[in-house]
């Protein structure tokens, strides 16, 4: 089922403010569970997780700061 634009705007925030903030949460919980590593481990970890994060979720941000192609457009100025 493809997502209309509205559909992937409110998502695309949804997914912003609520998920990405339980998301840094949990892994740094994590982390910080399993003791401190070597500081380039430690970045090297928040990297990956941090580009780790946006792969399930590209299909909704895929052309979501683009206008809505379905919507006509008025060319009276």
């Amino acid at each position: 089922m493809a997502l209309t634009q509205k559909q992937k705007k409110r998502w695309s925030l949804v997914i912003l403010l609520v998920g990405m903030p339980v998301y840094v949460v949990v892994a740094v919980t994590i982390l910080n569970l399993l003791g401190r590593p070597p500081i380039w481990v430690e970045l090297l970890v928040y990297l990956v997780l941090g580009l780790l994060w946006a792969v399930p979720f590209k299909s909704v941000f895929m052309g979501v700061g683009r206008g809505d192609p379905d919507e006509e457009i008025d060319d009276r100025g």
